[in-house]
């Protein structure tokens, strides 16, 4: 009959037959528990004096089991932390599960994927002080239910830094924090679409998640297209645009072609939603500017209809789940009652700490030496794509460079295809993004510019010169 067992460590309840041998049980029981996935990757095990013990057997039953399952693979144990199951059977199961009868993908060594800041560079020491501080000081009840908005730290906090940075004219009570920019689009899509706005036009290319959860959120996507000046503005009083309320628009640094939105352009998307309309700013990369002064927001010109978006994902990490949005006042009621049904709130602890890393200028000096770091990165990137005596690179344009954490390399009609370089890509190990990927019209695709988006933010400072060497090797096609 099985025996079921756990320990004070963890709870493991496996299925041991104390017919045949123990230690064949024993085996069998943790192998198939590593196998299903019910003992994951690095978990630690009793001890074998306390496994032994719970299980009536001697201890030498339960050393000679582990022992063989170190021997497979299954078990590791060092010195000082135990026996624990091994990261690699637990990698080696999750394939079996999720790739049975696939050939195993080349392994990614190097990472230029966009999207991501640097997180080995996540400013550990000045977020344990913010969150020393904020949790001395927070009362009683910010540990409970709270206002949909978010901490009033955190709003009052970002009031002032968002009008200081970026020119937003905020006020406490027109900010909602959410958990991230995917979810603020998602909470307008809905509200919007109760409100009678059907149709909502977004930018061609974008990045597809953000256009998914407006699309599943209610209204109708329209494209609408994006050149070397940002969004082609014009196209919204066109006949193709009837019926359109409303438009997300990323002025700062359009992702992935990485224009910036041209000041004529500026204008009449703010006379366009002054005249009935709401655009809504994804200030994407609006704190990463090298060339010069960060451009202000569009929010700055006409906030009662302007819906502002802004999050910590590139300032800090996107793990953090933190992000916000300024709203005209008149939105600022439907938007907080669909936050309260989606979560109630965001989580508190991170507001917390973010208001008080904002308050205290931490925020500000790490952003300002991040600049600086992505700036070498980007010049270091381009050194590395010119062409020169001995290099032969060529068939292809740098662009979009004059801010934010990617790039756009334009791909020429005589040069290799975008399929071509991705396959190149991972021969070498290297992963990045092909445009192709990011249009909204998958049927129009072969009629559009070739061209990869380049990531040179999620690298750690140590890694990037071995992914721009991978980077100009899969370029070399000569």
């Amino acid at each position: 009959m099985p025996d079921y067992w756990s320990t004070l460590d963890i709870d493991l309840h496996l299925p041991v037959d104390s017919g045949a041998g123990r230690r064949n049980g024993l085996e069998d029981a943790l192998r198939e528990a590593i196998r299903d996935g019910r003992l994951s990757a690095g978990t630690r095990l009793p001890s074998t004096r306390t496994l032994a013990a719970e299980l009536g057997v001697s201890r030498g039953t339960v050393s000679a089991a582990y022992d063989q399952l170190i021997a497979e693979g299954h078990l590791v144990a060092r010195q000082g932390s135990g026996t624990r199951v091994a990261h690699t059977a637990g990698a080696i199961a999750a394939s079996t599960i999720a790739d049975h009868g696939r050939i195993p993908p080349v392994p990614v060594r190097h990472d230029l994927r966009s999207g991501s800041p640097d997180l080995s560079r996540f400013p550990t020491a000045a977020w344990l002080r913010a969150s020393r501080s904020a949790l001395n000081r927070a009362p009683r009840d910010a540990f409970g239910y709270g206002d949909p908005r978010g901490r009033i730290e955190l709003r009052s906090a970002l009031t002032e830094y968002l009008g200081r940075t970026r020119g937003v004219l905020a006020s406490p009570d027109r900010i909602i924090i959410t958990t991230g920019v995917q979810q603020a689009l998602a909470l307008l899509g809905s509200v919007l679409s109760a409100s009678g706005i059907s149709a909502i036009a977004m930018e061609d290319p974008y990045i597809p998640l953000f256009r998914d959860a407006v699309r599943m959120s209610g209204p109708t996507v329209v494209p609408l297209p994006v050149d070397d000046f940002g969004a082609q503005v014009d196209r919204l009083t066109t006949d193709a645009f009837d019926g359109v309320g409303a438009a997300v628009v990323t002025p700062s640094h359009q992702f992935p072609i990485g224009s910036t939105l041209s000041p004529s352009r500026r204008q009449d998307l703010a006379q366009w939603a002054q005249a009935g309309h709401l655009v809504i700013e994804d200030d994407y990369d609006g704190e990463f500017r090298y060339d010069r002064q960060p451009v202000g927001a569009i929010q700055g010109i006409a906030p009662e209809d302007v819906v502002y978006l802004g999050s910590a994902s590139k300032t800090l990490g996107p793990g953090l789940r933190l992000a916000w949005m300024v709203l005209p006042s008149r939105w600022v009621g439907a938007v907080t009652e669909a936050k309260q049904l989606a979560d109630h709130h965001s989580e508190t602890l991170g507001q917390l700490t973010l208001a008080e890393l904002i308050t205290s200028h931490a925020y500000d000096r790490h952003i300002r030496s991040s600049r600086l770091r992505y700036r070498r990165r980007r010049d270091l990137l381009a050194d590395r794509l010119e062409p020169r005596a001995g290099r032969p690179l060529t068939g292809f344009a740098l662009a979009g460079i004059p801010a934010g954490l990617h790039a756009l390399i334009r791909l020429e009609p005589a040069s290799l295809t975008e399929a071509e370089v991705l396959t190149r890509a991972t021969e070498y190990g290297l992963a990045i993004d092909g445009l192709s990927n990011m249009w909204l019209s998958p049927d129009q695709r072969h009629n559009r510019p070739q061209a990869i988006v380049v990531g040179f933010g999620s690298p750690s400072d140590g890694a990037y010169p071995a992914a721009l060497d991978a980077l100009v090797r899969t370029l070399s096609w000569t």
